[in-house]
C-alpha cells in the first residue's frame, strides 16, 4: 500500500470508506477511526497486515468478506485491476437497481421519451449556479439547503440513524387511532356480554354463569399511503422523503408511491432490505426529475392504485411542495375525490416556511393537517397531530 504524499492518510482512508459504503459495507466514522488506528499500529508499509486488520473491521458478513480483496485492490492498486481502470474512491451506483426502476416504469407505461422536455413551473425551474440560497429550489421557503435527519445535511446515512428513523415511524404508527369495525371478538376487558357462550360455559357449573364471556369491537389499524413528489423542484428533498417512506413501508406495511408527471408504486422496491441504502435511493430517483402533475397523479392513485382500499381507515400522506403544472382548481378536485372515500389527508411540506402555491392554497380545505418535514425532529413532532 502506498499513500500519496499530496493526500493525507485520513483523506485516503475516507475515500476508501466511501467506496466500501457504495458497495454495501457498513463503514462509518467509528470504523474509519479504527482503520487509521490499525494502520498506525501495524505500520503503513506492512500491507498484508493492514489488509487483514481492515478486513476484520469493515467486513460484517460472508458477502463483505468475499468481495474485500477485489475492493481493496481496486482502490489501492488500480493498475492491478483487469483492464487497468483506476478507481478514485467515488463510484457510481451499480446499474442493476436503475434497470429495475426502468423496468417498473416500462411495465406501467410511465417511461418518458428520451429528450422530451418536461413541463416546468416556478417551482420546477432549476436554480442557476449563481442563484442565491433563497432563490434556489434547494432552499424553497427560506429554509436551509436540504435539511436531513436532526438538523444535519448528508446524503450517506449510518445504520444507527436509519434505526432512529424506523423507530420514529414505529412510534407514529402506534399512535394512529384504530378504527372499530362491525365485528365483535372475545375480549375479557370488553363491555358486551356474549350470552350464548356464557350459557354454554355455565353447563359445567350446574347452570351457574360463573365464567362470563365478554366481547369488544374488532379494531383495524389505519392503512397508510405515502405519495412522494420527485419532480425537479423536490430534487434536494426527495432522498429524505424516500427514506421516510421506506421506514413506514417496513414498519407499518404502508404503500409508497412516487410521482412527477405520472405516478408509480415502489412499495416492493422499498421492502427489499439491503445495506446499500443510498444506492437504492439513487436508483429510485434516477428515472424521475421531470415536471409536476400532482392532480393527475392523485386521480390515477384514487381510481387505479388504491381504488379498493381507500376508506375511512385510510391515511393519505403527500410529501410535496405543492407546485403543479395543471390548473390550480384541479388539485382541489383531486383531493376532494380522496376525501370522498373517507380518507384523511396530511400534506408534508419540505421546508418550515411554506412557499406560495396557488394550487395548494385552493385545496387547503380538503387537507386535514399540513406539516413541515425537513428532518427527523419534524417527523417526531408530527406524531402529536397525526391521528
Amino acid at each position: 500500500m502506498t499513500l500519496q504524499p499530496a493526500r493525507p492518510a485520513s483523506e485516503q482512508v475516507a475515500g476508501f470508506a466511501a467506496m466500501l459504503r457504495d458497495h454495501g459495507l457498513f463503514v462509518g466514522p467509528a470504523e474509519q477511526i479504527a482503520m487509521r488506528q490499525a494502520m498506525t499500529a501495524v505500520g503503513v508499509l506492512s500491507e498484508p497486515h493492514v489488509r487483514a486488520a481492515w478486513r476484520a473491521i469493515a467486513c460484517h458478513s460472508v458477502r463483505d468478506w468475499r468481495q474485500w480483496d477485489d475492493l481493496f485492490d481496486r482502490f489501492w492498486h488500480p493498475n492491478r485491476t483487469r483492464g487497468g481502470v483506476k478507481v478514485s474512491g467515488q463510484t457510481k451506483p451499480r446499474p442493476d437497481l436503475r434497470q429495475a426502476v426502468q423496468n417498473m416504469q416500462a411495465s406501467s407505461g410511465t417511461a418518458s421519451k428520451p429528450g422530451s422536455p418536461a413541463p416546468a413551473t416556478a417551482g420546477d425551474k432549476a436554480a442557476s449556479p449563481d442563484a442565491s440560497e433563497s432563490e434556489s429550489p434547494q432552499a424553497q421557503g427560506g429554509a436551509s439547503r436540504a435539511e436531513a435527519m436532526v438538523q444535519r445535511d448528508g446524503q450517506m446515512w449510518l445504520p444507527t440513524e436509519l434505526q432512529q428513523l424506523r423507530a420514529a415511524a414505529n412510534a407514529i404508527t402506534a399512535r394512529l387511532r384504530p378504527t372499530p369495525t362491525r365485528r365483535w371478538i372475545p375480549n375479557q376487558s370488553g363491555q358486551r356480554l356474549n350470552l350464548r357462550q356464557t350459557l354454554r360455559k355455565s353447563i359445567s357449573f350446574g347452570g351457574e354463569p360463573l365464567t362470563p364471556v365478554w366481547m369488544s369491537r374488532r379494531e383495524r389499524s389505519p392503512k397508510i399511503f405515502i405519495l412522494v413528489d420527485v419532480s425537479r423542484s423536490m430534487e434536494s428533498h426527495a432522498a429524505f422523503f424516500l427514506r421516510v417512506a421506506r421506514a413506514f413501508v417496513q414498519e407499518s406495511a404502508a404503500r409508497a408511491f412516487v410521482f412527477h408527471t405520472r405516478i408509480i408504486e415502489i412499495s416492493d422496491l422499498l421492502h427489499r432490505d439491503s445495506p446499500a441504502v443510498q444506492e437504492k435511493i439513487n436508483a429510485v430517483t434516477a428515472g424521475f426529475g421531470a415536471g409536476t402533475r400532482i392532480a393527475q397523479s392523485l386521480h390515477t392513485f384514487t381510481r387505479q392504485h388504491a381504488r379498493a382500499q381507500l376508506s375511512n381507515r385510510s391515511r393519505v400522506w403527500i410529501f410535496s411542495d405543492g407546485f403543479d403544472t395543471e390548473s390550480p382548481e384541479n388539485l382541489s378536485h383531486a383531493l376532494a375525490a380522496v376525501k370522498g372515500r373517507g380518507a384523511k389527508v396530511a400534506w408534508f411540506h419540505p421546508t418550515h416556511k411554506t412557499a406560495f402555491s396557488a394550487a395548494l392554497e385552493g385545496a387547503r380545505r380538503h387537507i386535514d393537517v399540513s406539516l413541515p418535514l425537513a428532518n427527523l425532529q419534524d417527523l417526531m413532532q408530527a406524531q402529536r397531530v397525526l391521528r
